[in-house]
């Protein structure tokens, strides 16, 4: 039954009410931005940790990434001036001034993260390899050839291999926001960056290296093994999967952490050197067992004690010897592997090229790479038509 209105009645035309809605809405909206001018200082941030990081920060005014939906919010951690009491601080060099200012912070804001990288920590039991690459923001170049050869995302020998590459910032002003910039449109095309807002030094690959496991915890803790190196390494890959492949009741679940071992060594005091420690850093004058930084293999049920054990060991500058402290404290030993040189080929001869693909059809990973020879000798040792003679390792030395 149809009701009619009643007459002498009016019914607003439609297009008169549109504009009334529309107008009430931006009346709405308007107010609601206000609102939230006026009361941004008053809005704790950490409301929101669990989403995006909305501290204001005026070295990162970027938006955050799409990709970057899930990144963790921590309060900027201060400086800790007593450390300046310390006996004889006032003569040691800025970089260990800054650790020692700073050895206490263990986390920071979250740049560029990865969350669904190895399928969601429930599929991640599929990453067979996971290729964790050092690199500093500046490392373009070493960068785009790690994704053209070894470090490549592919399915080898019926298992996955996936590269992540770890990174903090560098420098200031401008420069720091040109190469976040640059790390950000990386992150767009090819989706394996991590990244956190720390000065990207020397000193401070020892909190990336925690950084990431504890990244690796929340979003990749099945990974079965990782590589973990320097992003001027060469690493054969392919000879890397066939060793972990044949490593007899272990798929990764079963301690394995291998390298260029290093042993009976201790901090050095030479204030000159890279590594210097002082004693104000470390007293004791021995390092226990470990496996050099440049690179080194290890299964995922490591990196699960060493993140575990690094939660109550103080962090130390050398970021290698810190995973054998870890690795002590858990009563674990690395172990040596002949593949593994970081300290790069002697070779005894100058009638011999370097750089003979024979050398590295063998090995399992070498140091201390340019770009271009990354690029040549990748290719070069995956010619079908490569033919070498016998073993090129024996007649190498370290």
């Amino acid at each position: 039954m149809l009701t009619r209105r009643p007459h002498g009645s009016t019914r607003m035309p439609r297009s008169s009410r549109k504009r009334n809605i529309t107008a009430i809405t931006l009346l709405l909206f308007g107010t609601l931005i206000l609102v939230i001018c006026l009361c941004e200082d008053f809005i704790d941030p950490h409301i929101f940790s669990f989403q995006i990081d909305v501290r204001k920060d005026d070295s990162q005014t970027k938006p955050p990434m799409k990709v970057n939906s899930y990144v963790y919010s921590w309060p900027r951690c201060q400086q800790n001036m007593s450390a300046a009491n310390v006996n004889g601080f006032s003569s040691l060099p800025d970089g260990v001034k800054d650790f020692l200012y700073y050895q206490h912070c263990r986390h920071f804001p979250m740049l560029l993260d990865l969350p669904d990288k190895c399928g969601g920590a429930d599929k991640s039991a599929e990453v067979f390899l996971l290729l964790v690459i050092k690199s500093s923001p500046v490392n373009y170049e070493r960068r785009e050839v790690l994704r053209k050869t070894w470090a490549k995302d592919r399915l080898y020998n019926g298992v996955w291999i996936r590269r992540i590459f770890i990174s903090g910032t560098m420098d200031s002003g401008f420069e720091k926001e040109r190469l976040n910039k640059l790390l950000e449109l990386e992150q767009h095309e090819h989706n394996d960056i991590l990244q956190w807002d720390f000065h990207d030094t020397f000193f401070n690959l020892t909190l990336k290296q925690i950084l990431f496991l504890e990244w690796m915890e929340r979003n990749c803790p099945n990974a079965r093994f990782l590589l973990n190196g320097d992003d001027d390494v060469f690493a054969n890959t392919d000879n890397m999967v066939t060793y972990l492949q044949s490593l007899k009741d272990n798929d990764g679940s079963k301690h394995l952490f291998a390298g260029h071992l290093i042993q009976n060594q201790g901090p050095v005091r030479w204030a000159g050197s890279k590594y210097y420690v002082p004693v104000q850093v470390q007293k004791s004058d021995s390092y226990p067992p470990y496996c050099g930084g440049g690179g080194f293999l290890l299964s995922g049920y490591t990196a699960f004690v060493i993140y575990n054990m690094s939660q109550s060991i103080p962090i130390h500058p050398i970021d290698d010897v810190y995973m054998g402290m870890c690795l002590a404290k858990a009563g674990l030993s690395p172990v040596s592997h002949l593949g593994v040189r970081t300290l790069g080929w002697h070779i005894p001869s100058s009638k011999v090229d370097g750089y003979d693909p024979c050398f590295y059809k063998e090995v399992l990973l070498v140091h201390r790479f340019l770009p271009a020879q990354m690029y040549l000798v990748w290719h070069r040792i995956h010619d079908r038509n490569l033919k070498c003679g016998g073993s090129m390792i024996s007649n190498c030395n370290f």
